[in-house]
């Protein structure tokens, strides 16, 4: 087993391995030129790192601004919402207020029967308008906060990628 083949085998091995001149030329330098070609792929790959890392940093910052104006938008319809239901409560309570004082006139029980019927309706026409301005500022809530996310989100997404 003198095999100069072996030997390099078994050389190679050890840190401090003695090469002969003959075995050199079989590596034809590429064993030093692979450190190189390490380095190159490692700069590579730390550069794209770093653009990625760059893009990711711009896009969370893009990220916080929509989220903070759209919170900012959100805070806002949701106020006009609490708004609009205080006024429909102080409505509701204005108009039983009426009718309370109303029954406390009546002297028969046909007026009575009669008073009822017309607050009945006149509930029943108040509650169907109050549902759909209710409806309408929810729907108002839900675009004005969904929108702008959607589109400038989308936008910000495809910059980072």
């Amino acid at each position: 087993m003198k095999n100069t083949t072996m030997k390099a085998e078994a050389n190679t091995d050890t840190p401090n391995a003695k090469v002969e001149t003959n075995e050199k030329k079989n590596f034809d330098g590429s064993l030093f030129t692979m450190p190189g070609i390490f380095r190159g792929i490692a700069e590579q790959s730390m550069s794209r790192t770093k653009e990625s890392y760059e893009k990711l940093q711009a896009a969370s910052g893009e990220i916080v601004d929509i989220l903070s104006e759209t919170y900012s938008t959100h805070a806002r319809t949701t106020a006009d919402c609490g708004i609009k239901v205080i006024e429909i409560a102080g409505a509701n309570t204005n108009s039983a207020f009426d009718f309370l004082s109303k029954l406390m006139d009546t002297k028969s029980l046909s007026e009575i029967v009669q008073l009822s019927a017309t607050q009945s309706r006149k509930n029943f026409e108040a509650t169907s308008t109050q549902n759909k301005e209710l409806w309408q500022l929810a729907q108002k809530v839900a675009t004005e906060t969904a929108e702008p996310i959607k589109k400038r989100l989308t936008r910000v997404l495809q910059k980072a990628s």
